[in-house]
């Protein structure tokens, strides 16, 4: 019912539509080619070459442990988040079966 209506091209064509050029006496001068620019204007600068990062085998190996010692962090809070799941589902069977035999003491005593 409230679908958009856009224009759908099963095939591409390749043509190419040029955007709009702006009026002269806008104010707005179209972009040009840099080498036609006045001397004034500069291109916006480009970024230098990040230095490749060095590892000693000093900080090859104080990597390596920091990397151990969070593997073991992260397994220790995990195997204690098991932990607290188990026992929490044994404590809800034990109460399951307190009130099994409660719900059945009270039935026969009617």
């Amino acid at each position: 019912m409230l679908r958009p209506r856009i224009p759908v091209n099963p095939l591409p064509t390749g043509i190419v539509t040029p955007l709009a050029q702006p009026v002269a006496h806008s104010g707005i001068e179209p972009n040009r080619d840099p080498s036609q620019m006045a001397p004034d204007h500069h291109a916006a600068p480009t970024t230098p070459a990040r230095p490749t990062v060095q590892l000693t085998p000093g900080s090859a190996v104080a990597l390596a442990a920091a990397g151990g010692a969070v593997v073991l962090v992260v397994g220790a809070v995990l195997v204690s988040m098991l932990l607290a799941v188990a026992i929490t589902g044994v404590a809800v069977a034990v109460i399951a079966v307190v009130l099994r035999l409660l719900i059945k003491d009270l039935q026969k005593g009617w």
